[in-house]
C-alpha cells in the first residue's frame, strides 16, 4: 500500500488489515507512517515511490509474495507550490504531478510485478478530475487510467485484475492542505447528487471490494466514488 500513513491510503489499509490480511504501508514520512502503522496493526516500509534507487533499495523489506497491491501515492503538486511564473515553472508542475501520481505506481508495479501472485488485486488512487479537467493534475491520473488498460490486458492471462478507483471531492484527507475555502466547498458539495462530500471510509468500501475474490471479472475498469458527480449534470 503506497501512500498509507493518512487519509484515503490510512483507510483503506486499516479495511484490509481487518479483512485479514498482512498489510505493508509505505510512504516518505517515517514518523507518520510507524504511527498509522501501530494504529491499524500494519508494517511500515519507508521510501519515496517515485524514486527508483527508492524503490529498489526498498524490496528487501517489501514482501516475497504480493496477493493485493494498492498505488495510493500522489496528490496534486499545484497545491504545494507557488502559481507557475514562466515556462519552466510550468514545466517542473507538470513533471511533479506525473512523478507523484504516475511514476510512483508505474514503478512500485514494476517493481512488485514478479512477486505478484495468480489472482492478485492490483488498485491504483485516481481521480474525477481525470475526465473534468484539473491541468496536469488531471492529465496525470488520466495518465493511470490509460496505463491501467494496458496492465490489465499484460497480467490478466494469470487472473490479476487491476482497476482504478477514481474519488470524486473527499475530505478529512490532507489532498486540499488548507485551500479549500468555505464557498468553494459549497460549491463543491452541491455537485454530488448525494449533496455530500466523500469521505476516506467511502473509497475504502470500495477498493476493499475490488481486492476480494468476489471481484475476479473486472478489470481494466475506472469505479468512480463521486456520489455521482462523475455525471457531469
Amino acid at each position: 500500500m503506497t501512500g498509507g500513513g493518512t487519509g484515503i491510503g490510512k483507510a483503506v489499509a486499516a479495511e484490509l488489515v481487518k479483512q485479514g490480511l498482512d498489510v505493508v504501508v509505505t510512504g516518505r514520512r517515517a514518523d507518520v507512517l510507524t504511527a498509522t502503522a501501530a494504529e491499524i496493526g500494519a508494517r511500515p516500509v519507508v521510501f519515496d515511490a517515485a524514486d527508483p534507487a527508492q524503490v529498489e533499495a526498498a524490496l528487501a523489506e517489501l514482501p516475497e509474495r504480493v496477493d493485493v497491491l494498492v498505488n495510493n501515492a500522489g496528490g496534486n503538486m499545484a497545491r504545494r507550490r507557488p502559481a507557475p511564473e514562466g515556462l519552466a515553472d510550468v514545466r517542473e508542475l507538470w513533471l511533479a504531478n506525473f512523478e507523484s501520481n504516475v511514476l510512483s505506481a508505474v514503478l512500485v508495479t514494476t517493481a512488485l510485478e514478479p512477486r505478484l501472485a495468480d489472482d492478485a488485486r492490483l488498485v491504483t488512487i485516481g481521480s474525477i478530475a481525470a475526465r473534468r479537467g484539473s491541468a496536469s493534475y488531471g492529465a496525470a491520473k488520466a495518465a493511470i487510467e490509460a496505463w491501467t488498460a494496458d496492465l490489465a490486458f499484460g497480467l490478466g492471462g494469470r487472473g490479476i485484475t487491476v482497476n482504478v478507483v477514481a474519488p470524486g471531492v473527499t475530505e478529512e484527507t490532507e489532498f486540499f492542505g488548507g485551500t479549500l475555502s468555505e464557498e468553494r466547498r459549497r460549491k463543491l458539495v452541491g455537485q454530488p447528487a448525494n449533496g455530500r462530500t466523500g469521505t476516506p471510509a467511502d473509497v475504502a468500501a470500495a477498493v476493499t471490494f475490488l481486492t476480494s475474490p468476489e471481484a475476479g471479472h473486472i478489470t481494466g475498469q475506472v469505479i468512480g466514488v463521486n456520489g455521482g458527480a462523475g455525471l457531469g449534470r
